[in-house]
């Protein structure tokens, strides 16, 4: 197969907003089952498309590259056929190779839930570091394209039964900034359960304790409220919209690249603690 249909397929795992690995031979000497430059890519599920040259060293670099998606991480492997692995395989091979395997993410979608202040600076910096952009309000006042150009989408409609009926991609972000406790709690009771990459939710301690309590007796699983991240964002010291939405987009790059996992992870207390601000109940519209 050649490399460019490996780049076509490439092209449409990113446009489909699936992930893969690809796996390229950087170094080869000797006998080896392909030269420099073949390519393959493997999906999570087990496809893959083009090859590396078979038994050899393909098996290996495929497992490999099943945990680079889940990683997240690039890595490069060296593969020397000896004399029992040719045996093995059934290949005539006594080379070295080292391939570079390269997890490949699709552009990130964000879901704002809610079009307020901080969703409105929040999406001008968050299109900007390359997230594709969803506004989610009941309000067409707010959630409109002139407040939102970069927009892939606006929806105007009952939050919740929005969020009820939609599927989100497993590689959503989605933050809830809505203008009140009521419309949060709805947005979080949809969506804690969707198996998305990042859930967060701005509010105090005592808000989101409130909101969790209220979820938990309604029956919904603990460790679904426990991978919320709440209060929404890294500790900067953030007060303004402004602010508050940059620490905001920190925590989401953090999560994107792996240097913070769950909100209730331990690692992510000891590397920064989250914003403990929430709009005050009297400003409704200024809301997230």
């Amino acid at each position: 197969m050649r490399n460019e249909d490996v780049f076509d397929a490439v092209a449409e795992a990113l446009k489909r907003g699936e992930p893969a690995a690809l796996i390229t031979i950087i170094r080869a000497q000797g006998s080896t089952p392909q030269r420099v430059g073949a390519k393959m890519l493997v999906f999570p599920d087990g496809r893959t498309v083009g090859t590396i040259g078979g038994g050899c060293y393909e098996n290996e670099a495929f497992w490999k590259a099943r945990t680079a998606i889940e990683t997240r991480q690039p890595v490069i492997e060296k593969y020397e056929l000896a004399d029992d692995i040719a045996e093995d395989s059934g290949l005539i091979c006594g080379g070295q190779m080292e391939v570079y395997i390269e997890p490949l993410e699709p552009a990130p979608e964000l879901f704002l839930i809610g079009a307020g202040h901080v969703s409105y600076h929040l999406a001008r910096a968050a299109h900007e570091v390359g997230f594709k952009l969803h506004i989610i309000d009941d309000r067409e006042k707010f959630a409109n394209a002139d407040r939102f150009p970069q927009a892939q989408e606006i929806v105007v409609d009952s939050i919740p039964e929005w969020l009820t009926k939609t599927k989100l991609p497993a590689h959503a972000f989605a933050v809830i900034l809505t203008r009140g406790h009521r419309h949060d709690l709805d947005a979080l009771r949809a969506l804690a359960p969707k198996p998305i990459r990042y859930l967060g939710l701005i509010g105090s301690k005592a808000k989101v304790a409130r909101l969790t309590n209220l979820l938990e007796s309604e029956g919904l699983p603990e460790d679904q409220l426990h991978r919320v991240h709440s209060p929404v964002g890294l500790d900067l010291g953030a007060v303004t919209p402004q602010e508050i939405a940059v620490s905001i987009l920190a925590e989401m790059i953090a999560v994107r690249y792996g240097k913070i996992g769950r909100s209730s992870d331990m690692s992510r207390q000891h590397q920064a603690r989250s914003l403990s601000w929430s709009p005050d109940e009297s400003q409704a519209t200024v809301d997230g």
